[in-house]
Formats: structure tokens, C-alpha cells, sequence
């Protein structure tokens, strides 16, 4: 496994997690803004609206009445009744009251003649005269808004016209929204730093991730990542290092099997080498003697090559090919079909009658391995039993035999490929049997031991999870 050169893009993702985070704070800030300043502004044209309306119902309210409260006279004139008005009422800060007769600025309060002596007021208030009008101009002073009330009283026309400074009833918007502006930047600052402040806490485990993948060679797989917290990176951490245990298994099985492999092959090769090297061609009967032994070494070179074969597919997901089985049924099957394994007392030793999910056939191989195994490891006469049992979460098979047993420090040698206790006489196996039963069983997701049997001998239980698609037991029973 070599070194790969790792492209990285050129905006890291803490960055674009940082710049994404800000554009959305600005944004809500934004819109945040632009909705209070409209609900305001809408506010103040409404309050200034009101401030003029109270204006001309005051003057409406004298107009009603015709009379002059002081001398308790009818008004003789539009002027009469705006001086009493404009003696009676003070104006607002941002408002300007001007007395309109005789086609002219009469009277105004405060005095303000920038406005009442300008040119251009005459000329706006006379269109707003015929329906009470409201109008806004710009000025020097900013921007104002002209309302108009006319009075009609003793046969000439006048008018209460209201002058309001909307720069000035809005100044305190301004300086609202300036302030809001200020306490927006340093918030949209202090976020985009916590962001990046966090971002790179919760990136740092990929950070770590992707240093310890570029550090991992094919000599060494044996590096993990710190498990920290438990949260969803914690998780990926803990899936991470899982697959590198899983691949570290692999590779480490992988190189001891073809070790295992190379070196049991050595042997029957140089076998046949040493046999063709010495074949004497003119011989006859040393030609056929030799392709006799060769024969021999070739068939169990097959069978070698075989049960390696098994071993590799072990591992595949295809290796099994599962379906509801009656775990009771096997068990008869398989004394039955034991008993041409040799000449020993075969015993049925008991049977669940449930169902399991299972490859009938690996099990079948399996558990007749075991018995063979068994057979190998007794006399004529001997007892070998096989049966099968049930709990509510696990299902279980053994071989039992009344033999010398298996010493407690060869119980896990025995499983290993190529791995053997005691041979007894005779014996021409490589040690792939047990083996092949270890890895069909954990290909079940179940596991295998040998125990100390009773009577004394060895006990092989395979045990097997009750994964049950159908009833637990037979109809009846």
C-alpha cells in the first residue's frame, strides 16, 4: 500500500462552515433590520398623522363653536379664530404652525420666517386650499410635510396649515437604526469567530482521521483514532478505527495463510521434484511406481489445495446460502450418515426439534468433520454421539466420543489453520479440518469449543445464534 498524494481543495471546509454561518447571520441581521426600521417608519408617519389630526380637530372643535371664548362673541374673521388658536396651542418640536388669510401668511408659531417668508410656501399651500390637501417638499430644512385646514367664517376663506419637520420625527430612527447597525457588526464579528472557534473543534477528529489514514502503510495498520465524547463524530471515529481492526485482521490472516499455504506446499512439491529428479525413464517398473507415488502426492496436493480454497471463500458473503431447517432432523441425518465414517458405537445423544435458520449443507460438513475427526481419534467399539439442543436465544450441536480427549493447552492450536494436537497413527491430514469446522461455524455467526466429555473423552460443541424466521416449535409438540 503506497503513499497517496492527497488533493485538497483550495477553501477548506472550516472556512466554508465559517463563511456560510456568517452569511446567514448577516442575512438574518439584515432582514432583522430592514423589518424594524419599516414597522417604525410606519410607526412615525402614523404618529405624526395623529399629531396633525389632534391639530385640526382643536380647530375644528373652535370652528364648531363660531364663538370667541374671551369676549363670548361670534368670530368676526378666519383670522380672528387662528390667533385665538395659535395663542392657545403650542406646537410640537418638529411642527410649525402658520396662520393662512387673505391669500397670504398671516401669522405663525414659533417664528420661523425661513419658511412663513419663503417664496415657494404660498405656492404650495394654495392647490392643498380646496380639500384640506397634505403634500411633502424638500427644503433646506429637510424634508416636510404640508397639511392644510381651511376655515370659512364671516364670509371670507383661511386656513390652519401644518408644517412638520420629518427629518427631525424620524432622527430618532436614524439614530435607532446607527445603533442597531454598530450592535450588528460586532455581533455578525463575534459569531463568524465562535464559528470558526467550533468549527474546528468539531472538524479537528476528521483532521485527525485524515492524518492517520495518510500515515497507515501496509507494514502497519495497528494506529487508532483517540475516542472522545458521544456524539456523531464520535461514532464515525469508533467506525473508523473498527475498519482498520477489520482490515488489520484481514491483512495479518491473509499473509499467515499464504505463509501456512507456501509452507504445506513446499513439501509435496519437493516430493514430486525429488521423485522425477531420481525417475530412471528406462526402467519400466520404476516408471510406473514413481507415477504411482506421484499420483498419490498429486491427489492430496488437490485436496490441500481444496481445503485452502474452502478457507478463502469462508469470508465471503456468498460462502452460505441459509433457509429455515429442522435442526431435529439434521441431527438424525447426521448419525446416519456418520456411521460410514468407522466401525463405533454411534449414539444419538439427544435432539432439539426446532427450527433454525442455517446452511444445512456447511452444517452438515461441519459436524460429519468432527465425527470423522472423532473417528480418527478412537478404536473400534468406541462411542460417538452426536446431538443437539435449544435455548431460547442460542441452538447447539456436539460430537461427543469417549477418546483421549484434547490436552486444555492445544484446545485453540486445534482450530487454527494448520494447527493439530496429538496424530494419531496413520493420519495423513494437514490440520485444515477443525479449521474449515471453525470457519464454517463463524461464518453462521456462532462459535466452537472442545470440552472434557462424560464420559471421558472429548466434547466439540458448536453453538449457533437462533436467528428464527418460522415457529420456534413443530405444530403438536
Amino acid at each position: 500500500m503506497g503513499t497517496v498524494a492527497v488533493t485538497r481543495t483550495s477553501v477548506s471546509v472550516r472556512t466554508r462552515i465559517t463563511a456560510s454561518v456568517a452569511l446567514l447571520v448577516l442575512a438574518g441581521l439584515v432582514l432583522a433590520g430592514v423589518v424594524v426600521a419599516t414597522i417604525e417608519s410606519r410607526r412615525l408617519d402614523q404618529q405624526v398623522a395623529a399629531e396633525v389630526d389632534q391639530e385640526f380637530a382643536e380647530l375644528a372643535k373652535l370652528q364648531k363653536d363660531g364663538v370667541d371664548p374671551s369676549t363670548g362673541q361670534p368670530f368676526a374673521s378666519p383670522e380672528a379664530m387662528v390667533r385665538l388658536f395659535l395663542q392657545r396651542n403650542v406646537p410640537d418640536d418638529d411642527e410649525l404652525l402658520v396662520g393662512w388669510w387673505d391669500d397670504a401668511v398671516g401669522a405663525q408659531s414659533p417664528e420661523w420666517d425661513e419658511i412663513s417668508g419663503s417664496a415657494w410656501l404660498p405656492d404650495v399651500v394654495r392647490p392643498l386650499l380646496a380639500d384640506n390637501g397634505t403634500t411633502t417638499v424638500d427644503s433646506d430644512f429637510g424634508e416636510l410635510q404640508i397639511s392644510t385646514q381651511r376655515i370659512d367664517q364671516g364670509g371670507r376663506t383661511g386656513a390652519l396649515v401644518v408644517v412638520t419637520f420629518l427629518d427631525r420625527a424620524r432622527a430618532g430612527l436614524q439614530e435607532t437604526m446607527r445603533t442597531y447597525a454598530i450592535v450588528a457588526a460586532l455581533t455578525l464579528l463575534l459569531v463568524t469567530a465562535m464559528a470558526a472557534w467550533v468549527s474546528g473543534r468539531l472538524l479537528s477528529p476528521l483532521r485527525t482521521l485524515r492524518e492517520t489514514a495518510e500515515d497507515i502503510s501496509e507494514s502497519d495498520l495497528s494506529q487508532r483514532l483517540p475516542v472522545t465524547g458521544n456524539d456523531d463524530l464520535t461514532a464515525l471515529t469508533r467506525t473508523f478505527n473498527g475498519m482498520l481492526a477489520r482490515l488489520e485482521s484481514a491483512f495479518v490472516g491473509q499473509r499467515e495463510f499464504l505463509d501456512d499455504a507456501g509452507h504445506e506446499l513446499k513439501t509435496p512439491l519437493t516430493v514430486l521434484r525429488g521423485h522425477l529428479e531420481l525417475l530412471d525413464t528406462g526402467n519400466a517398473e520404476d516408471v510406473a511406481e514413481t507415477r504411482l507415488l506421484l499420483l498419490d502426492e498429486i491427489d492430496r496436493m488437490s485436496r490441500l489445495v481444496g481445503d485452502l480454497i474452502l478457507l478463502a471463500k469462508s469470508d465471503r458473503p456468498d460462502f452460505l446460502r441459509t433457509e429455515p431447517m429442522d435442526l431435529g432432523g439434521l441431527t438424525r441425518d447426521l448419525v446416519a450418515k456418520a456411521r460410514g465414517l468407522g466401525d463405533r458405537e454411534w449414539v444419538l445423544d439427544g435432539t432439539a426439534d426446532i427450527k433454525i435458520v442455517a446452511d444445512q449443507q456447511r452444517l452438515t460438513q461441519a459436524v460429519l468433520q468432527l465425527a470423522d475427526n472423532a473417528v480418527k481419534h478412537t478404536r473400534d467399539g468406541d462411542t460417538v454421539a452426536i446431538g443437539s439442543s435449544a435455548t431460547a436465544t442460542e441452538a447447539r450441536l456436539w460430537v461427543r466420543d469417549t477418546g483421549p480427549g484434547v490436552p486444555p493447552a492445544d484446545r485453540a492450536l486445534i482450530f487454527e489453520r494448520f494447527g493439530r494436537s496429538a496424530v494419531p497413527p496413520g493420519d495423513e491430514g494437514f490440520g485444515l479440518g477443525l479449521s474449515i469446522v471453525a470457519a464454517v461455524v463463524r461464518a453462521h455467526g456462532g462459535t466452537v469449543r472442545v470440552e472434557d466429555a462424560d464420559p471421558p473423552g472429548a466434547r466439540f460443541v458448536v453453538t449457533l445464534p437462533r436467528m428464527q424466521t418460522l415457529e420456534d416449535e413443530w405444530p403438536g409438540s
